[in-house]
């Protein structure tokens, strides 16, 4: 915990939030790295309407609570029709914690950095760079392997066991 300037204990509480659409290994690393970091991590599930995902906000809410089941730092939470940074205003969150997988997500972040930046000084952005092997994970290239023969063995190393287990449900049923 950090210290005020009067002495008191602030807690260190951050916001790592995505479309979790739905949540791969990387995410998890991601997760993983922020509860070692931060006294509290808020997980957030943001809704986009513009934006179409394959899993309901329950359902992504549900597989981000049964693969975070053991972190008692961390609860899960949803925010919709607001900037990230403000929802991380609302909740206290003093850091919001951002993935770089590549050099167009470096560009996007540090803009939205900046722009939260201005918008809450008092935030601050963490970036974190995931290792190699999840460097090239995303939600949407795992769904874009669905289909194809194999494709169950296929995306099984980029998702947590609960996940998995749901995406083949989905798209096999018994």
């Amino acid at each position: 915990m950090a210290h005020t300037s009067k002495g008191k204990r602030e807690v260190k509480r951050a916001v790592y939030a995505g479309s979790f659409d739905p949540v791969t290994n990387g995410h998890l690393w991601m997760i993983r790295e922020a509860v070692e970091l931060f006294d509290e991590l808020i997980v957030a599930v943001g809704v986009n309407p513009e934006k179409h995902c394959t899993f309901s906000v329950d359902e992504r809410v549900d597989m981000l609570r049964a693969v975070t089941r053991g972190f008692n730092k961390l609860r899960v939470d949803v925010f919709e029709n607001q900037f990230l940074v403000n929802y991380a205003q609302s909740i206290g969150a003093n850091y919001i914690i951002r993935g770089i997988r590549t050099a167009s997500d470096y560009e996007y972040e540090r803009t939205m950095r900046y722009i939260n930046s201005d918008l809450h000084p008092d935030i601050t952005t963490i970036f974190l760079l995931p290792p190699r092997e999840y460097a090239e994970v995303s939600s949407t290239m795992v769904k874009g392997l669905v289909g194809p023969r194999g494709w169950q063995n296929m995306i099984r190393q980029y998702l947590p066991e609960p996940v998995y287990r749901k995406l083949i449900a989905m798209y096999q049923p018994e």
